[in-house]
């Protein structure tokens, strides 16, 4: 291989630790020393965000924190982290490509993602064939200046839309990939009791980015019951395949792998 993957961490779990800059300057130092060399950010964490959807982000167990109004263009240059992407709502794309792409840039990226849909029906076939079509559209304009656009999975895509297919066959089968590709998320899929491992390989090299997270039982000690709750957990002390993984990741030179 000519290069290697970057290795980043997603900007939502910094959203319960950072509450002031200086707080953002002294975690951001962390996890470059870490040995991280990028950072995933979110749109609704980099800017001011509507109270609501604070709140709705906290209830689903991602608090995105008081770091809207920080300079994080100023703080990851400073921390010497490199954007691998920004994660956009398709809505905000669709009303204002413009604001996205100059956000991109600003930020030195090249990549655009969308994390799933709220309020939305993924077993509905007609609605997701709509949503690869509006995805097909949004990724054709951002890609006008230079921006890619990628679609990153949590669990709700393998729902199924007909006997054989799920939601997330249409997406792969129904999205152009000169403007459409993707950001896998393993840990979902897991969780959903699919294998990752061949969904990764099924999208070849439209596998643009890979969240990595591992998954088992926080449990310690003797447990009451033969039967655990599974959680996220810190890497490689839960189940996952994830040398195969990241393997696969990097046999089709993936831009970064991204820590959530």
């Amino acid at each position: 291989r000519n290069r290697m993957a970057v290795k980043a961490v997603q900007q939502i779990m910094l959203g319960s630790v950072i509450k002031s800059e200086a707080d953002a300057k002294e975690v951001l130092g962390k996890i470059k020393a870490a040995g991280y060399d990028g950072i995933e950010l979110n749109g609704f964490m980099i800017r001011p965000t509507p109270f609501l959807v604070r709140m709705l982000t906290k209830f689903a167990g991602m608090p995105v924190g008081k770091g809207g109004n920080f300079d994080w263009a100023a703080l990851v240059k400073e921390a010497v982290l490199s954007v691998v992407s920004v994660h956009e709502d398709l809505g905000t794309i669709q009303r204002e490509p413009e604001t996205v792409v100059a956000e991109a840039k600003s930020f030195g990226t090249k990549y655009v993602v969308v994390t799933g849909m709220y309020r939305f029906d993924y077993s509905d076939e007609t609605a997701v064939s709509q949503l690869a079509e509006n995805l097909n559209e949004a990724g054709k304009r951002l890609l006008e200046d230079g921006i890619y656009l990628l679609y990153h999975n949590h669990d709700c895509e393998l729902r199924k839309v007909t006997k054989e297919k799920c939601a997330y066959d249409l997406l792969i089968e129904r999205t152009n990939p000169e403007y459409v590709n993707f950001e896998f998320d393993s840990y979902w899929f897991a969780e959903a009791g699919a294998d990752p491992l061949l969904w990764m390989k099924r999208l070849g090299d439209r596998l643009k980015l890979y969240h990595i997270n591992d998954r088992g039982t926080r449990i310690e000690g003797a447990s009451m019951t033969p039967i655990l709750n599974s959680d996220s957990m810190e890497l490689g002390y839960g189940n996952m395949n994830l040398t195969a993984m990241v393997e696969q990741a990097l046999s089709v030179e993936v831009e970064a792998v991204i820590l959530e």
